[in-house]
């Protein structure tokens, strides 16, 4: 199965079609009967878009074999544990079809027939779901885990046996203190190692430790810099705590993080805005900066796309892969503005962030980017 950011690398990619391009998201979560509820979401809005083209036209064709794919997916291919499902289809365009079955779940159904594959949710999604690497450890033993998407995306273990006085024999007290303190070190390098290579190989962006009170210290003690950059909290949370329990704990540390680095990044942003310095507000300028390929970082509340649920009319030179027709004298293009936002920053290598605490963006639009360069 591809990779989540594959995937958006791919759509991100997509050359805008001729032919209708679907894009559905649906919450796959079981209602109050244990069931999923959203075959009448579905079935609905597909009449309802598929009226708005000419019956025998390719872009009716198109949708109609779009449709027919999807309903057949949706009624054999969607997994029980699934709570979010995301499904991406254009036939008219070499078949593209790409779906996504996953853990975390969508809030609401949704479905967009546009020009392109429209990324604003999915790109939501994956902010809010980030990458996060937890190790939890006492003396002897340890448990890695890599959340991400809702779920435990890896995981990995360490084990050493105990150490105890009778393997010291007659030893002295200093001598046996000594024995355990490297016998501790050794078990937090291996533990280290181990979550060195899970972070490398996973692309976690941030590590919680966990575990008693003697061997966080010494775990401390041993993490690399790259890695104790990374490191967002210490909690004091037994190794045996279930799965569940722990995910809980470390994604309410992982979102206080986030909330204070929101904070942060809004501040610089308008810092460097009012001072005339690396930084633009605003839907309009900050899409002309993407389109430049100026943008370091794309700030934006989650609720902008419902501040711009309408098509916009921009001008060619905002977005130039939208459709116009050849008898419009003005050239003007129309898009979702939300969502050409999030997709020219995928685009273009940008990083796009969520804000997560509207308030701080909402003298501004809801929207600004932080800037690699100006012209």
């Amino acid at each position: 199965m591809k990779q989540l950011d594959q995937v958006m690398e791919e759509l991100a990619d997509f050359e805008p079609a001729n032919f209708p391009f679907i894009s559905l998201y649906l919450n796959t979560q079981p209602d109050h009967h244990g069931r999923a509820n959203f075959d009448s979401f579905v079935r609905k809005e597909f009449r309802a878009r598929a009226k708005t083209y000419s019956s025998r036209s390719a872009e009716r064709e198109s949708f109609d074999r779009d449709t027919e794919r999807i309903e057949k997916y949706l009624r054999d291919e969607v997994r029980p544990s699934a709570n979010g499902l995301a499904i991406f289809a254009c036939a008219g365009a070499n078949d593209f079809f790409e779906a996504l079955q996953l853990q975390a779940p969508i809030e609401e159904h949704n479905l967009y027939v546009y020009h392109q594959p429209h990324l604003y949710p999915l790109a939501r999604l994956m902010d809010q779901y980030r990458r996060y690497a937890v190790l939890v450890a006492d003396t002897n033993s340890a448990r890695l885990f890599i959340f991400g998407l809702g779920t435990a995306l890896n995981t990995d273990t360490v084990s050493n046996p105990k150490a105890t006085r009778t393997s010291v024999g007659g030893w002295s007290q200093m001598r046996y203190q000594r024995h355990i303190e490297n016998y501790h070190r050794n078990h937090a390098k291996e533990i280290i190692d181990a979550l060195d290579r899970l972070v490398r190989e996973e692309g976690a962006e941030h590590i919680i430790l966990a575990g008693d009170k003697v061997i966080i210290p010494v775990l401390k003690e041993q993490l690399p810099q790259h890695l104790a950059g990374k490191l967002i909290d210490v909690l004091r949370i037994d190794i045996t705590t279930p799965d569940n329990e722990l995910f809980k704990a470390t994604a309410e540390a992982f979102r206080e993080h986030d909330a204070q680095i929101d904070a942060e990044k809004v501040e610089r942003l308008l810092d460097e805005y009012r001072a005339g310095g690396l930084a633009l507000v605003g839907a309009h300028d900050s899409l002309a900066a993407l389109n430049n390929g100026q943008v370091d970082e794309l700030l934006i509340i989650a609720s902008l796309e419902e501040l711009h649920e309408d098509e916009e009319e921009v001008g060619a030179l905002l977005a130039p892969d939208a459709p116009v027709s050849e008898d419009d004298p003005t050239r003007t293009r129309t898009v979702l503005m939300a969502d050409e936002l999030v997709t020219k920053a995928r685009q273009t290598g940008a990083r796009v962030t969520f804000i997560e605490d509207e308030s701080l963006l909402a003298g501004v639009g809801g929207v600004g980017v932080l800037l690699r360069y100006r012209l």
